[in-house]
């Protein structure tokens, strides 16, 4: 299983596939369980301030699954992720901003293999294609003002899934830095 964070290293949002099932959201599993520890891995590099620009780390969670990321300031402007599970993979070529406003494409392969002769794919990966009236950063103002016209109109309560999902990813990138201060020790995650 890897992961790969967006190009900038204060993500809105991670995506991991662990065993090849997409949990979309965050750097955590499906249940958003954070992982036990983190390992910063050689080669983080900072710019004249201090800034970290490039750097990557290996998550590792209680049951064994393990994760991975790279992110660079320093490369080519790529806004890839490859997650890659024991049971499939996921591919997406304009990740974080689309190529296009309208359409937005991904790659899935589940259990792809080869022949038996070893010559071609037995299970070619298949492409999907997402379209939508609107641009994503719309898309975002349209559910954000619903979400507070829900809270003065109807007296609702303010979601709580993204401010988990955010502390809980923002846990993460302490962890990855601690480790780099630390000389690329392995950090305990932990959830206060």
């Amino acid at each position: 299983m890897t992961f790969v964070l967006s190009r900038t290293l204060m993500p809105l949002v991670l995506l991991v596939i662990p065993g090849g099932t997409a949990s979309g959201q965050s750097c955590l599993l499906p249940d958003y369980e954070l992982p036990k520890s983190v390992k910063a891995l050689p080669g983080t590099v900072f710019n004249k301030a201090g800034v970290i620009t490039t750097t990557g780390a290996s998550l590792l969670w209680e049951d064994g699954k393990v994760a991975s990321f790279n992110c660079s300031f320093e490369a080519n402007l790529t806004m890839t992720i490859t997650a890659v599970g024991t049971k499939g993979t996921l591919q997406v070529n304009d990740f974080v901003i689309p190529y296009k406003e309208d359409t937005a494409t991904f790659t899935a392969g589940i259990e792809s293999w080869f022949n038996d002769l070893v010559t071609a794919w037995k299970q070619v990966p298949s492409e999907h294609v997402v379209k939508t009236d609107l641009p994503q950063d719309a898309l975002m103002v349209k559910e954000f003002t619903g979400l507070v016209a829900d809270i003065k109109r109807n007296g609702s309560k303010p979601e709580q899934k993204w401010p988990i999902l955010s502390r809980k990813t923002q846990l993460v990138l302490d962890a990855v830095k601690t480790s780099i201060d630390r000389g690329l020790e392995i950090v305990e995650v932990q959830w206060d």
